[in-house]
């Protein structure tokens, strides 16, 4: 069911939930956060479908913030606020609450939300596409427990990563290293298998488009304290990450993904071994973020040290 409520207030907003919850026996009971999604207007259904999904799971109330993009020639739109409720079939197993704000409306989002906040739930907050300089210092980011973000969905996504490296604050985390998960997990079983011998050599490939590359470049030389050589490839048909190659005196594991969520193992003495690695979808990356509500520290430690670090060996000619 969706419910239009046209020019309104968050007063407004309030009582049509507690007439909705009366009338169709929709409850807020069992929600565990409240989930805030700033975005543009026209490009909120990906992420609200994303976020039904997620729902599942994590029951939740979702509020979209949706106001226009900024551009210096366009006019000031009237101050108002649209609203939808989205409840039942509509919201997955959560209630959402979408606010198109227009003119000076838009510009404070706090205000908007802070009275359709669940009592005594965490809040999280996710910009799936533009996010502020430092969403920590941004209106909604300074609610929130946590706040995600997704350098592959800005225009330059590299710069991006990169600007998270001086923006963070515990609490952030990015799409990036969420898409990494199944990356992660797979090398870091691998090499608690014998011969446990030291890595010597790493190499990593993958899209220039894409920022988990890097993450991944820079977490391993940060874990296992070898310089990384990367390559980072461009074309119509490169994206995610391609390979990682890890050197040992016993030979070379290589972990590849030359077709769509399929990967291929090869070890020393071992056969190869295909395995399923599929690129995470925004639903998968958004629910699993939702797992957690304190800092990822680990995150934090790659972005704000082991990145930098990378960034010397490239500088130093060690890596590309």
């Amino acid at each position: 069911m969706i419910v239009d409520l046209p020019n309104t207030t968050t007063a407004k907003i309030s009582k049509a939930l507690v007439r909705i919850r009366e009338e169709g026996g929709a409850v807020a009971l069992g929600r565990v956060l409240t989930l805030i999604i700033a975005s543009t207007l026209g490009h909120e259904e990906e992420a609200i479908e994303a976020a039904n999904d997620a729902s599942r799971e994590h029951p939740m109330r979702v509020i979209v913030v949706s106001t226009q993009e900024t551009t210096s020639s366009a006019a000031t739109p009237e101050a108002r606020v649209d609203a939808e409720i989205r409840v039942g079939g509509d919201a997955g197993a959560s209630e959402v609450i979408v606010l198109r704000a227009y003119g000076d409306a838009a510009s404070d989002p706090e205000s908007l939300v802070t009275g359709l906040l669940l009592s005594d739930a965490p809040v999280v907050a996710w910009w799936p596409g533009t996010a502020p300089a430092v969403p920590g210092d941004s209106p909604l980011g300074r609610i929130a427990y946590r706040r995600i973000t997704d350098a592959s969905a800005q225009p330059d996504p590299q710069s991006a990563l990169h600007h998270l490296c001086g923006s963070y604050r515990p609490g952030d985390t990015d799409f990036a290293w969420t898409r990494l998960t199944l990356w992660r997990a797979q090398l870091a079983a691998v090499l608690d298998q014998p011969p446990y011998e030291p890595v010597t050599g790493i190499q990593v490939t993958g899209a220039a488009a894409s920022p988990s590359t890097t993450l991944l470049a820079a977490w391993l030389q940060m874990q296992l304290q070898v310089p990384v050589d990367y390559e980072l490839t461009t074309g119509p048909l490169a994206n995610g990450v391609h390979g990682v190659h890890l050197t040992r005196a016993s030979g070379t594991i290589s972990l590849e993904r030359e077709v769509p969520d399929i990967a291929t193992l090869s070890q020393p003495g071992q056969p190869m071994q295909d395995l399923t690695l599929k690129r995470r979808s925004l639903r998968d990356c958004l629910a699993d973020e939702l797992r957690r509500l304190d800092p990822d520290e680990l995150y934090g430690e790659v972005i704000t040290r082991g990145l930098p670090q990378l960034d010397d060996v490239v500088s130093s000619g060690t890596g590309v």
